[in-house]
């Protein structure tokens, strides 16, 4: 094809990979966790309450009252890498790069926070993807979650004169290679204990009761997870949901009051596990291995164990690789 001398560069046509995630904090200080929880709290996906009775309630008691807590909290968490989520998705990022040939960018963004989705999107348009797959690490759907990122990327879109072809990642939560990849990670951890836990339990994130009778999937892809893998792993596990926020009825039962009644009866060795995260961030490594560790030897129980996440091992990259290229199908060349 001839190109007129005169004509701005053309890069070369490539595809892109988006990966996005919740978001985090810029540091574990007072300032920055009260941007990002001011940002996190105002989106309508997240907190339903009419902006009118929700806005004077988080701006004047909330963002005034929580930011100092939870900073303490991921202090104890951050690391020299920063905070682990944002970590652990830069890792799977560069870990996907070249995976699908050499046309395909991978990249990452958050929800909330840095580094911007509507910022990776339009580095992603300007490095010539022509197409892109929004990859929300999310195996369960939620609302709050998988479609919010999807909404932030869909604004960002909606503002480009010329808009890239999208496709999004659908929820995983029951495909065969989440699941096998969840047994062969946790089966690994669990024969490297020290300990034959009485229980394993699945810590899924909370949500408002109401969300499940407005219709949102979240809770049956939960405790479809934890069916699908525990019939792998031939053993049942405990299902429960963690982080509760505000005075609404969330789903349960809720897991720290799980974990201090297992010892009572007769559970005094158990292993953690949380399989709607696809990367260990605050709500793993501070409220299970932390303050859970904590509630159930306080109750009486003996040993207790985190097992981290899929993260970016081998079991959780090779599952990513399977879902991301079967996307792409029609896109790039079988890899």
């Amino acid at each position: 094809m001839l190109i007129p001398a005169d004509h701005p560069p053309i890069p070369p046509r490539k595809v892109g990979v988006l990966l996005t995630n919740l978001g985090t904090p810029d540091g574990p200080d007072a300032r920055s966790v009260k941007r990002y929880l001011g940002e996190f709290l105002s989106d309508r996906r997240v907190v339903e309450i009419p902006a009118i009775a929700w806005q004077p309630i988080l701006r004047g008691i909330i963002l005034n009252t929580r930011p100092k807590k939870s900073a303490h909290a991921y202090g104890l968490v951050w690391s020299d890498e920063g905070s682990p989520l944002a970590a652990i998705t830069r890792r799977q990022s560069r870990a996907l790069q070249g995976a699908f040939g050499e046309h395909v960018i991978v990249d990452h963004a958050m929800r909330y926070g840095n580094p911007p989705i509507a910022e990776r999107l339009a580095a992603l348009k300007d490095a010539g993807c022509e197409r892109i797959l929004i990859a929300p690490l999310y195996p369960q759907y939620c609302a709050a979650t998988t479609a919010t990122a999807n909404d932030k990327a869909f604004a960002a879109l909606a503002g480009m004169r010329w808009q890239p072809a999208i496709r999004t990642l659908p929820p995983y939560h029951d495909d065969p290679a989440y699941i096998d990849a969840l047994k062969t990670q946790v089966e690994m951890q669990i024969a490297a204990l020290d300990f034959v836990p009485d229980a394993v339990v699945a810590s899924f994130h909370g949500m408002p009761k109401r969300t499940l009778e407005l219709g949102d999937p979240y809770h049956c892809h939960c405790q479809k997870t934890a069916r699908l893998l525990g019939a792998a792993m031939g053993r049942e596990l405990v299902v429960a949901f963690q982080s509760r926020f505000g005075p609404a009825k969330w789903l349960g039962p809720a897991t720290d009051e799980t974990l201090e009644a297992l010892p009572a009866s007769g559970v005094k060795k158990v292993a953690v596990i949380a399989p709607g995260f696809s990367a260990d961030c605050l709500e793993t490594l501070e409220e299970l291995a932390i303050r859970g560790r904590e509630s159930f030897l306080s109750a009486g129980g003996s040993d207790f164990a985190y097992l981290p996440c899929l993260n970016d091992g081998a079991p959780g990259m090779a599952m990513l690789r399977t879902l991301i290229r079967r996307e792409l199908s029609g896109w790039v060349a079988d890899t």
